[in-house]
């Protein structure tokens, strides 16, 4: 191993080019902060329509790389764009797989050829390393898309030269997600007929995706240190709590960082007013126009507005948040809502917000600018979470002075200081039971610190102080890096 790291760094989904969830913020700056500290790292992710469409600029760097999947071999372009610090992303281009309207599929499920589709993904990400000659210390994967990295590096090319020494980090971003499929399926993987056992890939009679990274993978990490611990237990292992137990050693937590350059008050183009920590004065205006853009009560910008921002999916909480709904509006307080997902919690909000249209607003769909807005122009913002590894809205929050209610649970435990009015210190609230009550119980706290104004001041202003920029976490990757670079310990 040389003085400057070299790390392959994988993901299905990468911003600015593609986006589904908090994976791509995290992919898309994590490589930023660890150029700073040094690091030379490449990213690699498929080129969807999604990118083609985004009008990326791209450069052809390798023609037609040969890659063995299932007994054919299949080629693909790779493409490369350069990030503003400099940096070098690479797009594996091979439309029968990639070129579809979604990343992983449709309203109607997944689609059926997964599985081909990321170990294709997987095994060509390595295959050009090797080509262009980048002889990368560390492949970093992320969530069951890039499991299989891992395992290749550990079967089918533990003997190939040019990858003997490379050690690879996987990153759980979420347990609920585990790359299953059916076992007869296993050639399409990739993986020899060895791998299918209980300390290789096999998950109860399927294969599992997610299994293999953390399986041969050198260290396992997650999003934040209390969901490291949280999925070394029944109620967050999702079924695999036994496998993360056994890999407790080789397991560590690590804070996921927030992108300030897009997510700033100060700065943010879709914003109709600028404001800052020294300058709070904007977020009324943003609160203002708010209301006024999704056409709601004005009487609200006097009074407390939560906003919701988030996936409609059973781990972010939505069955106790339509429990509570009602009761909110009952605080004389209005909701604005932006989410997508499961079609029968879209069908409640809708009837919801055509029951009290001047003080419910939903939005349905992926809208950036309008998440930008919500969150400036918000008093406070609903995270009801059953589980949440780290959570990257409640951070953004913070910065613009917006008011988390948050689960106790995982990051959104980690992130969160509960407020207490008597020493005017703490960022938020927090509750723990999965239960209205608990969750009502702390937004009729908020609404008394929001009616009081000194008080309120004083939650906002801590705030907008807290620093989850990646600098620290950021080095403690590069820390765990150099730890199994150059030979696995």
């Amino acid at each position: 191993m040389g003085d400057v790291l070299k790390i392959l760094f994988l993901s299905s989904e990468v911003m600015p080019y593609a986006k589904t969830g908090g994976l791509a913020d995290v992919a898309g700056s994590l490589p930023g902060a660890l150029r700073k500290l040094g690091v030379d790292v490449i990213v690699g992710l498929p080129f969807y329509r999604a990118v083609r469409e985004n009008g990326v600029s791209v450069k052809k760097v390798v023609p037609d790389l040969g890659v063995p999947l299932n007994g054919q071999h299949l080629a693909c372009d790779v493409l490369q764009t350069n990030t503003k610090d400099g940096g070098s992303v690479f797009f594996i281009d091979r439309q029968e797989f990639y070129d579809r309207p979604h990343l992983y599929g449709t309203e109607h499920g997944d689609y059926p050829d997964n599985l081909k589709r990321f170990s294709y993904f997987n095994r060509a990400a390595l295959l050009f390393a090797r080509e262009a000659g980048f002889q990368f210390d560390v492949v970093h994967c992320n969530d069951w898309q890039t499991g299989l990295a891992p395992a290749f590096l550990r079967t089918g090319y533990a003997a190939d030269p040019f990858f003997s020494k490379a050690a690879s980090v996987f990153t759980i971003h979420n347990m609920g997600y585990q790359g299953l499929f059916p076992s007869q399926r296993l050639p399409e993987s990739g993986l020899p007929i060895s791998a299918f056992h209980p300390s290789g890939v096999e998950y109860w009679g399927n294969i599992s995706l997610l299994k293999a990274g953390i399986q041969y993978s050198d260290v396992v990490t997650t999003v934040s240190p209390t969901y490291s611990r949280e999925i070394q237990t029944p109620e967050f292992g999702m079924g695999m709590e036994g496998i993360l137990k056994n890999r407790a050693e080789s397991l560590y937590g690590i804070l996921n960082g927030a992108d300030y350059t897009e997510w700033n008050p100060a700065k943010d183009k879709h914003l109709s007013a600028h404001y800052s920590l020294r300058a709070p004065k904007g977020k009324e205006k943003c609160k203002a126009a708010l209301v006024r853009e999704l056409d709601l009560d004005e009487e609200l910008i006097s009074r407390p507005l939560f906003a919701v921002i988030s996936r409609l999916a059973a781990q972010k909480g939505f069955d106790l948040l339509l429990q509570v709904l009602e009761d909110v509006v009952g605080f004389n307080a209005g909701v604005v809502i932006l989410a997508a997902g499961e079609v029968e919690h879209e069908k409640h909000l809708h009837a919801l917000a055509a029951k009290h249209p001047s003080r419910i607003a939903v939005r349905i769909g992926f809208d950036e600018p309008l998440a930008h807005r919500m969150m400036a122009g918000a008093d406070m913002i609903l995270i009801p979470s059953r589980y949440e590894p780290c959570g990257l809205t409640q951070i953004y929050a913070l910065r613009y002075g917006t008011v988390p209610i948050v689960r106790a649970t995982g990051g959104l435990d980690d992130t969160i200081r509960q407020f207490n009015p008597e020493t005017g210190r703490g960022t938020g609230f927090k509750f723990g039971p999965f239960e209205p009550r608990a969750f009502l119980e702390q937004i009729g706290r908020a609404v008394e610190t929001f009616n009081d104004k000194d008080a309120w001041k004083k939650i906002k202003k801590n705030g907008m102080k807290a620093d989850f920029s990646w600098e620290e976490s950021a080095q403690k990757y590069v820390s765990l890096y150099r730890k199994i670079a150059g030979g696995r310990p």
